[in-house]
């Protein structure tokens, strides 16, 4: 499921054609994404992310356990 809303922390979001990660932190209004095995970094494109699983919905998946 995708929103329209603006990604916040905790969002699962799609920065590329099948690519997702996780906004961990906001920082001056930068986002930061992670994915595993590899470190954070600066969203290149906000306005280009798309959320495809809020945190609250991560959390009904059980993505937290």
């Amino acid at each position: 499921m995708s929103t329209d809303r603006r990604p916040q922390v905790g969002d699962e979001v799609e920065y590329g054609p099948g690519r997702r990660a996780i906004v961990t932190d906001i920082r001056k209004g930068v986002l930061y994404l992670r994915v595993g095995g590899r470190e954070e970094w600066p969203a290149p494109d906000p306005g280009a992310l798309r959320v495809s699983r809020t945190r609250a919905q991560r959390s009904a998946d059980g993505d937290f356990r």
